[in-house]
């Protein structure tokens, strides 16, 4: 232990560090203010997703973490540098490009939640994932079925669509969780990867109650999702592809950008504008441009 006059050199270097960290906390806080916002964020994580919603009250849900290391680096720009904990974090369906970066996160964060359709998977990442979640200290983990319904404080919340039923031996992007956020007036629809015939049955269950300001394009803006009977059903101003540039799989397909823009929706693709921030008060929709 130090003497008090020993210590009295580190001391002040801990104060001044700490000075340092509050006003760069401060400066964070005031540039990032959001008052009784809802902030939700597709975070360019390259050729997957990855999206952190922050409710009014400051309540964090990360949904899927990416393939690799890269939400680590760009969580920091949308929950601040000196936040350690997310509320929870949601698995939409175990496949690589999702859920890859979630045990980085796992071990970079305390998780308090973790949120997943149960779809079985032997695959190398998702054991590690599991494994993970297995072992976080105080981490509640549950299955995602329709009706269940996640409060994000100050009265925004995020429904769950789908599943709807067991898809424990579902093909991966057939289980995919689908979430409808809702803040006042304003909404967002998140699909995962689901495909088209997922997307008919969600319009046959749930008709004009899926109406959205912001659809994120399911499976990267493939062909395979985002068909014209969802598009009418969604009627997006907006809508979010999440890919990587150059990517293998040619998304977005030229297909699926020609049914949006027939829709009348704007397009934004984490390709060409890198993280995509939406803040709501629940009345009126802004884009805010990231400081990251």
């Amino acid at each position: 232990m130090f003497s008090f006059l020993r210590a009295r050199p580190l001391a002040s270097i801990f104060i001044i560090f700490l000075l340092a960290s509050l006003n760069g906390a401060v400066y964070y806080a005031l540039m990032h203010r959001d008052d009784a916002r809802l902030t939700v964020s597709f975070l360019d994580v390259g050729q997957g997703d990855s999206i952190l919603v922050r409710g009014p009250t400051g309540i964090e849900m990360l949904i899927d973490g990416g393939r690799d290391r890269s939400v680590l680096r760009r969580l920091p720009g949308v929950i601040g540098p000196f936040d350690r904990s997310i509320d929870l974090v949601v698995e939409t369906h175990p496949d690589a490009d999702h859920i890859a970066g979630l045990a980085d996160v796992l071990e970079r964060y305390r998780v308090h939640y973790f949120l997943s359709p149960g779809i079985e998977n032997d695959t190398a990442t998702t054991k590690r994932l599991l494994a993970d979640v297995a072992k976080e200290r105080g981490l509640t983990a549950f299955t995602a079925r329709k009706g269940e319904r996640i409060h994000l404080g100050g009265g925004a919340y995020a429904d769950v669509l789908y599943p709807d039923h067991d898809v424990s031996k579902s093909e991966t992007n057939a289980g995919s969780v689908v979430l409808h956020i809702v803040y006042g007036g304003t909404s967002f629809m998140l699909t995962g990867d689901l495909p088209s015939s997922g997307e008919d049955h969600l319009v046959t269950e749930d008709g004009a109650t899926l109406k959205s300001d912001v659809l994120k394009a399911g499976h990267h803006g493939s062909r395979t999702s985002t068909d014209s009977g969802w598009l009418a059903a969604v009627g997006p101003s907006t809508v979010v592809i999440s890919a990587g540039k150059d990517n293998s799989y040619g998304h977005p397909h030229p297909e699926t950008l020609d049914r949006i823009r027939l829709q009348g929706a704007a397009i934004l693709s984490t390709i060409d504008e890198g993280t995509i921030t939406f803040t709501s008060d629940g009345v009126t929709l802004l884009r805010k441009k990231s400081a990251f």
